[in-house]
């Protein structure tokens, strides 16, 4: 079993910048590959990024492409998802997930472990 819990998450101003974290316990973090996604209110589930469970491949929705930055450190048994220039159309709960295996993967039902969100607004 893997226990996720999300931080980090807030209020701030379009074009601002908030880093989110996501920290694991249960299991060998490193093993594990991670990935964010992001749900809206009326709205599916989304992918916003992913890693591979050594860090060297990531994958990011064309939404968030040279805005976000998805990274992790294994000692700390810790993903981060760093969120630069921020839009109105980025607020949503920001949940981390994990799945076992060495790529990255794009689709929710993928992913075997869920984080309880963290909440992101972003003010106009």
């Amino acid at each position: 079993q893997v226990q996720l819990v999300e931080s980090g998450g807030g209020l701030v101003q379009a074009g601002g910048s908030l880093r989110v974290s996501c920290a694991a316990s249960g299991r060998t973090f490193s093993s594990f590959v991670m990935g964010w996604f992001r749900q809206a209110p009326g709205k599916e589930r989304e992918f916003v990024a992913g890693i591979s469970w050594s860090g060297g491949r990531t994958s990011y929705a064309d939404s968030v492409k040279g805005r976000f930055t998805i990274s992790r450190d294994n000692a700390k048994n810790t993903v981060y998802l760093q969120m630069n220039s921020l839009e109105v159309e980025d607020t949503a709960v920001y949940y981390c997930a994990a799945r076992s295996g060495s790529d990255y993967y794009i689709r929710a039902y993928e992913y075997t472990y869920w984080g309880q969100g963290t909440q992101v607004t972003v003010s106009s």
